[in-house]
């Protein structure tokens, strides 16, 4: 008995003029939606090939402490005082 009950007011509800409205209000929302957003994407650049360079690791150079060599500065350049 409690099933017929149920069902026979699920027919009332579904069948009610405010649930049709809404359901027809809301089929139009989304194909209204759905329209717009297929026409309207951002243009295509194409395929972008991008290339990465990697740097080819510098080798440190040592370079001899001056103090430690007993040579001056001036001398390694090639420069006088005047």
């Amino acid at each position: 008995m409690f099933d017929n009950e149920i069902f026979h007011v699920l027919k009332q509800v579904i069948t009610s003029w405010q649930v049709i409205a809404i359901a027809i209000a809301l089929v139009l929302y989304l194909n209204i939606v759905f329209y717009v957003s297929k026409a309207y994407h951002a243009p295509r650049l194409g395929k972008i090939n991008i290339k990465l360079k990697r740097k080819k690791k510098e080798k440190d150079v040592v370079v001899p402490d001056a103090s430690s060599d007993g040579v001056d500065d001036n001398d390694e350049l090639g420069l006088e005082e005047a």
